[in-house]
Formats: structure tokens, C-alpha cells, sequence
């Protein structure tokens, strides 16, 4: 795996164009109040957000932990993280699945305060002043190197004022040109009382379904100035790199069944320029020595855990 290329790239920029696995329409994300977003370009293009940003940060996460071992996927395992345990001691959730990462109310906010303690001793700059960025990443890279990638905001006021804040390195969403509306509905059936009342959940209920056709892409963006500016040494910012590369690959692979009424495959390869993309069996063979390498910069264990109580 020759990374060699991206030395001099500001950003490393991937589409990729999708289509529905079957048939010809897709359910996009939806909002509250609002449904699909759609919108027009300037030469009055009718465009539509399939995923958010947000939401495929939370999709790529999801494509490297393993829910049925509570472990990273096999070429993942090693990399740091926080683990949140009730009070029976069984596994409750972990910094990887957390939508706010370490900033999770269930590793921040219960009775047990250790870890708040220790980023408080470990992130000690007080309320006012320049915040130190290189500092966080490097407490980030000790206990949740997810967090390098997608980005957090340790939004208590007992952590430096609530200052510490990292942006994504690694961002993606998921767009469609060229739309059309497909409306179409159907009927809840009640066969035994058909006017029943329809909040309680009894009756004959219509309602009315929209999805979508139109041309699919799948954008992301890599912000390798961004890893570089945390200042890690060269063995480390390749394994930022290389993570994120696998979380891209192993998502177009594994993880494009977006809801049951969006299931989306790749038309072509990735496009970009200037580097040739590994494959994802490459970056899984190169991963576990990654890790073993970078390993003097994690927690020791690796696993931090956290008792979650109210």
C-alpha cells in the first residue's frame, strides 16, 4: 500500500456513482417537518440529498464494529476506545457508536465521573486563552481514534469552557440530480374494525409514500491537511489515512443498504486523481501492523470502560 502519492494533497476527493440495487426508485433521508430535502441548482437542476453528512459519519462508524462480539471488525481490533457498562457490568453502548462520541451523556454525564476527570486533568487549559487543538488530538488518538476521524465537541463548560471542539477530517454525503418525484401510498387494513380510531392505532389508515429517481453520487472528502496539522509522527497520520480508506471501501461494499426502501450498489470504481485507491482486501491485511506500530500512542488498556449510572 504505497500512500506516498498524498504527501503533497490538501484533500483526497472520492465519488462514486450509485444506483438502486433493484428496480429504478429510492427512499432519500428525511427530516423533521420538512420530508426529503430538496432543492434547485442555479440553472434550475432539481437536485436531493440522499444521506447527510451527519448521517454517514454514523454509517461509516457502523461499518467497523462488529455489534454481534461488541469488537472492532477483525483488521480494526487493537484501536482504542471507550467502553460504557451498566451497573451489572454488561456492555451498555462504547465512544465508536455514540453519535457525539466521547461527548456521549452516558460517558460524560453519570455518577461515574472517572473519565470526565481524566480528560479534565489531561485537557487542563482554562476558560479563556487559545485552545490547543494538537493537545486534543493527541488525548483523542489515546482514547478514541474514531473521534480523529469524525470529528467532537466536548461541549462541558468543565473541559475547557466547552471549547474543545475537532471538525471532521473525513466527510461524506450522499446526492441525487436530475430528480423526480415518485408518489405512491397505500392502506393500513384493520379486517376487524375498519373504523376503528386511527390514533390508537385501530381502523383503515391511507397514507402517502414519496421516493424518488434520479442520477446517484456518493461524495467524501478527506481532509489530509487536517491530519497533518495534529502533528503526529509519520507512522500515525498513515494510519489515520489508511482507517479512513477502509471505512470509505468497506461502506461502498458492505454498507449502501441505506433503509429498505434504498438499497444502492456502485456503478463504476471510485473517481479520483492522482492516486490509485488500494483495495479494501489490501487495507485489511495492512491494518493489524498499523496499529501494532501506533500502539505506543493509545491507552494501556486499550479499552477504557465507564460505569454508566443515572
Amino acid at each position: 500500500m504505497n500512500l506516498t502519492p498524498l504527501k503533497s494533497s490538501p484533500r483526497l476527493l472520492l465519488e462514486v456513482v450509485l444506483k438502486p440495487l433493484q428496480g429504478s426508485r429510492f427512499q432519500p433521508t428525511g427530516f423533521p417537518d420538512l420530508g426529503a430535502a430538496t432543492y434547485a441548482l442555479h440553472d434550475n437542476t432539481q437536485m436531493l440529498l440522499v444521506e447527510s453528512a451527519q448521517s454517514m459519519a454514523n454509517r461509516l462508524e457502523e461499518v467497523c464494529w462488529d455489534t454481534a462480539t461488541q469488537e472492532w471488525q477483525p483488521s480494526l481490533k487493537g484501536l482504542p476506545y471507550v467502553s460504557v457498562l451498566n451497573e451489572e457490568g454488561e456492555v451498555l453502548t462504547n465512544s465508536v457508536m455514540e453519535a457525539h462520541r466521547l461527548n456521549s451523556p452516558y460517558i460524560l454525564e453519570g455518577k461515574d465521573d472517572s473519565f470526565l476527570k481524566t480528560l479534565q486533568e489531561q485537557l487542563k487549559i482554562a476558560e479563556e486563552g487559545v485552545v490547543d487543538l494538537s493537545l486534543l488530538a493527541k488525548v483523542l488518538l489515546k482514547y478514541d481514534v474514531n473521534a480523529l476521524i469524525h470529528g467532537v465537541f466536548l461541549a462541558k463548560k468543565s473541559i475547557a469552557g466547552g471549547r474543545m471542539r475537532l471538525p471532521r477530517a473525513l466527510t461524506a454525503f450522499i446526492e441525487a440530480k436530475n430528480i423526480t418525484p415518485a408518489a405512491s401510498g397505500g392502506v393500513k387494513l384493520d379486517s376487524v374494525n375498519p373504523k376503528g380510531e386511527a390514533k390508537t392505532g385501530f381502523g383503515h389508515v391511507p397514507f402517502h409514500r414519496d421516493e424518488f429517481t434520479g442520477e446517484i453520487t456518493a461524495y467524501f472528502n478527506l481532509d489530509l491537511a487536517q491530519i497533518r496539522g495534529y502533528r503526529f509522527p509519520p507512522e500515525v497520520e498513515e494510519l489515520l489515512i489508511a482507517i479512513s480508506l477502509y471505512k470509505v471501501l468497506r461502506f461502498l461494499r458492505h454498507g449502501l443498504r441505506l433503509r429498505t426502501a434504498c438499497d444502492l450498489e456502485p456503478v463504476s470504481e471510485p473517481k479520483l486523481k492522482g492516486f490509485e485507491l488500494p483495495e479494501l482486501e489490501e487495507l485489511q491485511t495492512a491494518l493489524p501492523a498499523l496499529i501494532q506500530k501506533a500502539k505506543i500512542h493509545f491507552a494501556d488498556p486499550r479499552v477504557t470502560q465507564v460505569i454508566y449510572k443515572k
